[in-house]
């Protein structure tokens, strides 16, 4: 039992005890039940526990809402339960851009492993470093056994992501497992890149594709790569597997369900991924090194700048694969490489960025994850820091990106080599002394680390923002209570402590029926686009200030006024839908744009039988509408409210 195995046991008991749980999920902030029967929670118990911030109930979910920690309460209700592990499910609400979708799903697929991850990089940077000084030799079976450790969970690392993708895409976590295997199988791997013997015949012959092909699927050719250590494609066909499965549920009789829907899932998904996530990669990766190599002939700084700048993006997708044989090819054959040797760069782009994380955060998860991984990246293992720190804070992934395109620029216009194969992070610097002993190449990649991690490091300290820290929230009754400031609210000082969760009310502006957002004839609304919140059905023709704040905006048709609360909320109440067309007419504004305003301070009435004889609707939506930068919005259980009654819980 962890931390949190009190609050634990008593949502559980309130809940109506194990045998009344039929599941349970978590998402950001909430635990989300289903229960046989939910008479049998007592929501006002729970209501008041000491970590919960309230209880809601929707689409036949008992919804206990925490706060940040929710990961920690889930595990410790899972042990109580004793139910397996099950799917953490997104938050409800607009998920934002198709980038923004692509980069929380790697991140949601990375998080269950990045403390691994982490622990990892280390002992195969500490390995590395060890052989280094000669501590003892890379013969030895302490090497192999602690390379072993250091690098096993990065050479399979399709097995870990197929399980976690499959859980973050609701498929059977061990049929993505079974998919991982498969695409690390020696035995596939051997068949499909046996470029030690004849090809069967050659595809694309004197082109930029051409593609021998050593084995074929019953006469369709395989394109062979190398998907160990991979991230995108093991993705990409857990992802398709798990729309198969949907399908083959609904097809497949019961009786029989079991066993032939993960086989027919496997036999659709697998031959897929090989046929058309591996030629899809390999052409990708074919493109991208051509197009650097025609950028070199004119420009060697300008090729190097473009993969400085890109190489990040085309290790997570897998597009990296393209510059292998030419880096292999040209220390073969011109005793060094200087066409991919810009990526260098990179690796200590990400660990100045890491290390500015560290200096800059007062969150303490964060700065816990930033040192290893800093140490880690400076060893040359970066995903740790990338797939945990990087990518999910997104700023930082663009200032790890542009100072590694200014250190590949740089290495490119002093046409820095390489003359070794292997080393990683700073154990390859031996590798860069030139043959003759001179150190002029070596005082160069010195040079570009040095540049490379001080622009990445003030960038980061210049141009990362920090969200505010979570703060404490007590919402129940008992000893060792303060206040917190500005809110009313009482937080307890352990609570505040642990930095668990600050929580903003906002009050009803208007008496009447709620209405979920979703469920409001206005699509643009509905879809929660311009914020989440909740609708009002008025029952009287008065909108009163929900917070204390100031009149940000007031539209010349008076149909709609904007907040900004004390707290930093942005509040849009919108009265009726399509009402901007009645010109001002049965709406009277008692405030203006800038003026100060107090909680309950009547700020607009309207004529409601004027509107709605008019035919326009009342439902009137009140939105919050930067409620990106609050945790969670939480609406309230109320079907009917009062002026002044909570509205909204907005969650820091």
């Amino acid at each position: 039992m962890g931390k949190y195995g009190k609050l634990a046991e008593d949502i559980v008991s309130n809940v109506g005890g194990q045998e009344n749980v039929i599941s349970l999920t978590h998402c950001i902030t909430r635990l989300r039940f289903k229960l046989k029967d939910e008479s049998k929670a007592k929501d006002d118990v729970i209501k008041n526990m000491d970590g919960v911030v309230t209880v809601m109930k929707s689409g036949g979910q008992y919804q206990v809402v925490i706060g940040n920690h929710v990961p920690e309460v889930y595990g410790d209700v899972m042990a109580l339960i004793g139910e397996g592990e099950r799917t953490s499910e997104p938050e409800e609400g607009p998920k934002g851009s198709l980038f923004n979708q692509a980069i929380d799903a790697i991140s949601g697929i990375f998080q269950p492993i990045l403390g691994i991850m982490a622990a990892c990089g280390m002992v195969k940077g500490l390995n590395a470093l060890f052989v280094a000084i000669g501590l003892y030799p890379d013969t030895c079976g302490g090497y192999l056994l602690l390379n072993a450790i250091g690098d096993g969970l990065f050479h399979f690392l399709p097995l870990f992501l197929g399980y976690t993708a499959a859980n973050k895409f609701k498929l059977k976590p061990m049929v993505g497992l079974v998919i991982g295997a498969i695409m690390c199988y020696p035995g596939v791997q051997g068949s499909v890149l046996s470029q030690g013997s004849q090809p069967l015949y050659t595809l694309f012959a004197g082109t930029l594709f051409e593609s021998a092909v050593y084995t074929d699927f019953f006469g369709i050719p395989l394109i062979g790569m190398d998907y160990t250590g991979t991230v995108i494609p093991v993705i990409f066909v857990v992802y398709f597997a798990s729309k198969c499965e949907k399908f083959f549920s609904k097809w497949v009789p019961d009786l029989v369900k079991f066993f032939f829907v993960p086989m027919l899932t496997l036999f659709v998904a697998i031959p897929a991924g090989f046929l058309v996530i591996g030629p899809v990669a390999v052409f990708g990766s074919a493109i991208i090194a051509e197009t650097v190599m025609a950028v070199r002939n004119v420009s060697p700084m300008a090729a190097g700048a473009i993969v400085g700048l890109t190489w990040q993006i085309l290790v997570i997708f897998g597009l990296h694969w393209g510059f292998i044989p030419v880096y292999i090819n040209n220390i073969m054959t011109n005793g060094y490489d200087n066409v991919m040797m810009p990526f260098f760069a990179c690796t200590f782009a990400t660990s100045a960025v890491v290390l500015a994380i560290f200096f800059k955060t007062k969150d303490r998860q964060l700065k816990e994850m930033a040192l290893p991984n800093f140490i880690s990246g400076i060893f040359g293992v970066t995903e740790p820091a990338i797939y945990g720190i990087l990518l999910p804070l997104k700023t930082p992934f663009i200032i790890s990106c542009i100072a590694g395109g200014i250190g590949g620029g740089f290495y490119g216009a002093f046409n820095f080599r390489k003359f070794m194969m292997g080393g990683m992070g700073i154990f390859e610097f031996p590798a860069m002394i030139e043959p003759d002993g001179s150190m002029g190449n070596l005082i160069v990649a010195v040079s570009g680390v040095i540049l490379t991690m001080i622009l990445a490091f003030a960038g980061t300290m210049i141009f990362y923002k920090e969200p505010e820290k979570e703060k404490a929230l007590a919402v129940s009754h008992g000893n060792g209570k303060t206040e917190a400031a500005g809110d009313g609210k009482e937080t307890s000082n352990e609570e505040k402590e642990e930095g668990i969760i600050r929580k903003t009310e906002i009050a009803s502006p208007i008496k009447g029926k709620v209405l979920k957002l979703c469920d409001i004839q206005d699509e643009a609304f509905a879809s929660g686009v311009l914020g989440k919140g909740v609708a009002i059905l008025p029952e009287a023709g008065e909108v009163y200030a929900p917070a204390n704040g100031v009149v940000s905006a007031l539209f010349p048709t008076l149909h709609a006024i904007g907040l900004t609360t004390e707290e930093g909320a942005e509040v849009l109440i919108h009265i009726g839908l399509d009402t901007v067309q009645l010109n001002g007419e049965g709406f009277e504004a008692l405030v203006a744009a800038g003026d100060q305003v107090k909680k309950g301070q009547l700020l607009i009435r309207f004529d409601m039988d004027f509107i709605s004889g008019k035919g326009y609707c009342l439902e009137t939506p009140v939105l919050i509408t930067n409620s990106d930068k609050f945790l969670d919005v939480v609406e309230t259980s109320s079907t009917v409210v009062a002026s002044g009654e909570n509205l909204l819980n907005l969650l820091k």
